[in-house]
């Protein structure tokens, strides 16, 4: 009952703080208030942890993973909202973290827990994820970086574009996240090659073709960056073909997998 409550509680704080988000990007405030947002990521992790504490592990099924991912990402937006002008991300990073913290609550599967793993794939999984988490922060830069730049050089820019940073603030946060996802994404596959013993009885080799795919394609990326001084469109075409394979390897495995083939 009381992690029904935390759950109710945090979707209604992300919506909220989503809510008063739009109000003052159309009253064009310069600084949003995120207590909303940060209580409903407190509740949100609280919700996981009564989950946790009950099974004694984590749920790693689709929908829960999808909740920690959402979790992970609407933290490392606050978190970067301390010192950089992005919390209007939120806009549209909050919605999706209550839409899948909704979902888990009502579909999530509690037999598939990480304790049936090892600490060796416990540290594989986690690192995945928040490679997955901060990729996909960087995505929505390039998709949101793409907008704005189209719309300063065709006509005057919408409300919600003249809130966002500027093009050069916006682009040098997308490289610091996908630096640091590429950091975790290389973890997660030393770990993975290091610790998975049979990828084609796991059904994991479509999955690690991908995320190989899209750490060449992030890397090469990060060092287009630095010796060519890639920006712009190629960064942002980059990023979004790195972060769809990312997706397909991540969840369309386990959307195949759980909720088509019930394996």
């Amino acid at each position: 009952m009381i992690s029904i409550a935390l759950a109710t509680f945090a979707i209604f704080s992300y919506l909220a703080s989503t809510l008063l988000m739009v109000r003052q990007m159309r009253d064009k405030l310069s600084h949003t208030p995120l207590y909303l947002a940060w209580a409903a990521v407190g509740a949100h992790s609280a919700f996981i942890a009564s989950g946790v504490a009950r099974y004694h592990s984590f749920s790693f099924s689709f929908f829960s993973t999808a909740s920690l991912v959402a979790l992970i990402v609407a933290l490392l937006l606050l978190v970067a909202a301390l010192n950089k002008p992005v919390e209007k991300l939120g806009v549209v990073l909050f919605p999706i973290a209550a839409a899948m913290l909704g979902l888990e609550v009502n579909f999530a599967d509690p037999t598939q827990h990480l304790a049936h793993y090892n600490w060796a794939m416990t540290t594989h999984i986690l690192s995945s994820i928040i490679a997955f988490s901060l990729l996909n922060i960087a995505a929505l830069q390039a998709v949101l970086l793409y907008i704005q730049d189209q719309q300063l050089k065709s006509h005057p820019p919408k409300r919600f574009i003249q809130s966002l940073p500027s093009l050069q603030a916006m682009e040098s946060l997308l490289f610091q996240m996908i630096a640091a996802g590429v950091f975790f994404l290389t973890f997660s596959l030393v770990s993975g090659f290091a610790f998975i013993e049979d990828l084609f009885a796991q059904h994991l080799v479509h999955k690690t073709v991908l995320s190989i795919l899209a750490w060449l394609i992030f890397s090469s990326l990060l060092i287009g960056r630095k010796c060519y001084g890639w920006r712009g469109k190629t960064a942002i075409q980059w990023t979004v073909c790195g972060f769809v394979l990312l997706l397909l390897a991540y969840f369309g495995s386990k959307l195949v997998l759980e909720l088509i083939l019930h394996r």
